[in-house]
Order: structure tokens, then C-alpha cells, then sequence
């Protein structure tokens, strides 16, 4: 009993580094996407738009980084930060078509 609680920990806790690093990586890259999109849009130069959503994300990534250890529902974290960053990554995709 004892030994499967302690693969079902470990398993947890990799799980949840797996979504921290993974699932916050994407969560980012889509708020770049689209952050980068939506200024250059407004008419912000992409370089200008780039860096600075380049620093915000990284104070992103580490809030989200965080989060993923104290939320209570591992499966509510994947959904939040994969699907959030494939559902941003893909209205960035639409934006940038949008200004072709």
C-alpha cells in the first residue's frame, strides 16, 4: 500500500513539473502570438511589440510557473495552460491573416 502511494506521489509531482514547464511554455508562446499580433495590428512596430511582450512573458511564465504547484486540480491546470495557449496561438494565427 505504502509503495503505491509513493508511485502515485511521484507520478504527481512529475506530472505536475510536466505541466509547469511544458504547459507554461505554451501558455506563453500563445500570449506572445497573440500579443505580438494584436499590437503590430494597432500599429505598434513589430520589434517594439516583440520585446516587450518577450519581458511580460516572462513575468507570465513564472506566475504561471507557480501556479501549476498550488492549484488543486492537476487536469484544470493542463486545461488552462495548454488549452489556453493553443486557443491564443490560434486567434493569433487568424489575426495575422486578418492583416494580409
Amino acid at each position: 500500500m505504502a509503495a503505491s502511494l509513493a508511485i502515485h506521489s511521484r507520478l504527481h509531482v512529475a506530472l505536475r513539473i510536466a505541466a509547469a514547464v511544458l504547459g507554461g511554455y505554451a501558455f506563453c508562446w500563445g500570449f506572445i502570438a497573440l500579443g505580438m499580433a494584436g499590437l503590430y495590428a494597432l500599429g505598434m512596430p513589430f520589434h517594439d511589440a516583440e520585446h516587450l511582450l518577450a519581458m511580460l512573458a516572462f513575468l507570465l511564465y513564472a506566475a504561471v510557473f507557480c501556479w501549476a504547484f498550488v492549484a488543486r486540480s492537476l487536469p484544470r491546470v493542463w486545461l488552462v495552460l495548454a488549452g489556453g495557449g493553443a486557443l491564443m496561438a490560434g486567434a493569433a494565427s487568424l489575426v495575422q491573416m486578418g492583416l494580409a
